[in-house]
């Protein structure tokens, strides 16, 4: 009897471990930032002619030997030289690259990376990663790759054309979200930490906090209908995980969260 209490109690045990796997950190790294004229632009008809401070954002997640990054911001080249976008002044105080270095992680070093999505200020840097394999939704890839468009980075490279949700490593420690409708390929990224708990790293879902609050579809959005289902499934799996939301370009968001070298656990 109490050989099988023993080996009922390991079994119990594995089975729990099993299904509360978490990623070791997450790095929060600054990416850029926009000074917008006109936030109008993502809250259509909303504060015309208001301008906004725009934050931009890129998260490293360690898991076990490997190293995620999610997102790659603005190009490293605009730390030097400025530049004026349709939607804004587009500015980085710091480089990814030395951000990285800062906490001795070196781009060889990062199996994998993931973008949200393709527009310039999320994969401006994803070139500088030729050999890690990037998650990107097939959708996304095509739409971003379809004839007649300018590339935004090289195509030939390890690559893992998503068609829905990824578990990244295989024990729902990090899992790729697919919320169509900002692109026709976006997606979201949850993560599970220890300490942490979980956190949901929304992309460009919603561009700013009153926006989600209102389910706000911006000018720039490839489906109203995809947006606001996808804004209902992201608002299901905060309430069922009890996570935290980190909007992207949320300014207050970014403000509030431990930057690199800290981190979260």
């Amino acid at each position: 009897m109490k050989a099988l209490l023993l080996a009922l109690a390991v079994t119990l045990a594995a089975v729990t471990s099993a299904g509360a796997q978490t990623a070791e950190r997450l790095y929060v790294m600054d990416c850029g930032h926009n000074s917008a004229k006109d936030q109008s632009i993502w809250s259509p008809g909303v504060d015309v002619g208001k301008p906004i401070e725009q934050a931009n954002t890129c998260s490293l997640i360690r898991h076990g030997s490997q190293w995620l990054l999610w997102d790659t911001g603005y190009p490293d080249a605009i730390a030097d030289t400025p530049v004026d976008t349709p939607v804004g002044h587009a500015t980085r105080a710091k480089t990814l690259m030395g951000q990285l270095a800062e906490i001795g992680v070196k781009p060889a070093d990062i199996a994998l990376v993931a973008v949200s999505h393709t527009h310039p200020d999320h994969i401006g840097n994803v070139d500088r990663f030729p050999a890690s394999l990037l998650l990107i939704q097939k959708a996304e890839f095509d739409w971003a790759f379809a004839p007649g468009k300018r590339p935004l980075f090289k195509k030939d490279r390890p690559l893992k054309l998503l068609e829905g949700d990824d578990d990244v490593f295989g024990d729902g420690s990090v899992t790729l979200l697919s919320t169509p409708g900002h692109t026709p390929g976006h997606q979201s990224l949850l993560v599970h930490l220890a300490r942490s708990g979980w956190i949901l790293l929304a992309g460009d879902a919603a561009h700013f906090k009153d926006n989600w609050d209102n389910d706000r579809v911006p000018s720039i959005n490839a489906s109203a209908e995809q947006t606001h289902a996808s804004h209902a499934r992201l608002a299901r799996i905060l309430a069922e995980k009890n996570a935290q939301l980190w909007i992207n370009h949320d300014l207050p968001t970014f403000e509030r969260l431990k930057q690199s070298p800290q981190f979260y656990d």
